[in-house]
């Protein structure tokens, strides 16, 4: 009995803690839903899903009215919902859909900040620390080295993740116990909504990064696996962001049991629209090169290779496609090595095409390419040399018309003189028949001066 007004007082100061921190809650809330309420939003035509009436509702007086008596439920149950809400007026910065379009900058800073003011009172007191010791040690993670907003992500993360997946999943196409499309879940839950969980889930999983995300890696993965599953481009979409945020952010032992499984999703997502093929290229040769690093024969360097050449060579004057491949081909290329002799076949066809497009960027691309191919086979073995040099040399003409003349002029000299390095008397012979042409005059000169040195 003697320790029991010690008890009684903790549990008072517990009380009158939350009473405070609520209140404060509730001031914050009270500003975002002011300058919502100003804003003006008409759903488009047709549409089920208000986003306003989402936000409404979890910054709602319901949840934030003012209670003296409030239990820790009840406060932990408001402090995700305002993180919710925070989360996607935040991600409205770097999204263009229609569902977050409206939002206005002034809107989504003033979520931003509340969200870390709040942190910091939050961790401040009793109640938070409690939580956050809680949290971390079953995640086995220091939270101590994160800031405020940050440990408050961490904190919500096992309960709001788990819930952002369900939101993603019932709007997935549901499938037969043989693995056939049956029946789109949409009828019951309108798509609009899993865009919106995407774009929460992606908002949770960039607030944290190396080396900390790998304590939550069991987390966040499933999500955006779901939202890697969804038939919808923008849901997929800001899943294909949650793991480019991933892969830059885990070492290749904290992807664990789920490295077949996230290959296997990108391999499935190459085929995805023009306005995410961005995403799944970045996401894709990031993920491969961190989690088969060591690997250079990985059956899935070869398949995810294969995946994509072969939508490239289906849509081969497709521009967008093409400088997304060749912008983050790269990383991939020296995974490989020399296994890249076994995809000339595909790859050089594709190259030749390109060194002729009418964008500057593409050349340009398609010529540090080449470079980078050379420099990692050698170019051995292979029919190509005499092709590439014819083609480089009716590129170096072309260029004449070009804006970028002088840089494809350098990078073509460039790749001249590699080849010359490696293949010394082919170079030289099939240069032959080039050596006299009186457009070619500035070329040779600059060839043979790099020969002398």
């Amino acid at each position: 009995m003697k320790n029991q007004p010690g008890v009684v007082i903790e549990s008072h100061k517990m009380s009158n803690s939350l009473s405070v921190l609520h209140n404060h809650l509730t001031q914050l809330s009270d500003a975002i839903l002011d300058l919502l309420s100003t804003v003006n939003y008409t759903p488009r035509e047709g549409s089920n899903v208000s986003t306003k009436s989402m936000l409404e509702s979890l910054l709602s007086s319901q949840n934030f009215k003012p209670n003296p008596e409030i239990t820790e439920t009840q406060f932990h149950n408001s402090i995700k919902d305002f993180a919710l809400a925070c989360a996607l007026l935040s991600s409205s910065q770097t999204s263009t859909h229609e569902l977050l379009l409206w939002i206005p900058n002034e809107l989504s800073v003033m979520a931003t900040e509340g969200f870390k003011e709040f942190s910091r009172m939050y961790f401040g007191s009793v109640c938070g620390s409690r939580n956050e010791k809680r949290v971390c040690e079953l995640l086995g993670l220091d939270c101590g080295l994160l800031s405020e907003e940050k440990r408050l992500v961490v904190v919500l993360m096992p309960e709001v993740l788990p819930e952002l997946k369900g939101s993603i999943k019932e709007s997935c196409i549901d499938k037969g116990t043989d693995g056939d499309e049956v029946s789109a879940a949409s009828a019951r839950a309108p798509v609009g909504f899993a865009i919106v969980a995407a774009c929460q889930c992606r908002w949770f999983v960039s607030q944290v990064d190396y080396p900390h995300l790998g304590k939550v890696s069991n987390l966040v993965i499933p999500c955006g696996l779901t939202a890697l599953d969804h038939w919808s481009p923008e849901v997929k979409g800001q899943g294909m962001i949650s793991f480019i945020h991933l892969a830059k952010n885990l070492n290749a032992a904290e992807f664990g049991v789920y490295e077949d499984v996230i290959l296997d999703a990108c391999c499935q997502n190459i085929a995805s629209a023009d306005e995410i093929w961005y995403q799944v290229v970045e996401m894709s040769v990031l993920l491969v090169t961190c989690i088969q690093q060591s690997n250079p024969r990985s059956p899935w360097f070869e398949r995810m290779l294969n995946e994509m050449l072969s939508h490239l060579e289906r849509q081969p004057r497709n521009k967008d496609r093409r400088v997304a491949w060749l912008t983050f081909i790269e990383p991939l290329l020296h995974s490989v090595g020399l296994v890249l002799l076994a995809h000339f076949r595909r790859i050089f066809p594709l190259f030749f095409q390109w060194m002729h497009a009418d964008d500057d960027e593409t050349v340009l691309l398609v010529l540090k390419r080449v470079q980078t191919i050379i420099r990692l086979t050698w170019i051995r073995s292979t029919p190509y040399v005499e092709r590439l040099v014819d083609e480089l040399v009716v590129l170096y003409k072309e260029a004449a018309l070009k804006k970028a003349r002088e840089e494809i002029r350098k990078h073509v000299l460039e790749i001249l003189v590699l080849l010359h390095h490696c293949k010394g008397l082919q170079f030289e012979a099939t240069w032959e028949k080039h050596r006299d042409d009186p457009n070619l005059t500035t070329l040779s000169s600059s060839l043979r001066e790099i020969y002398c040195e």
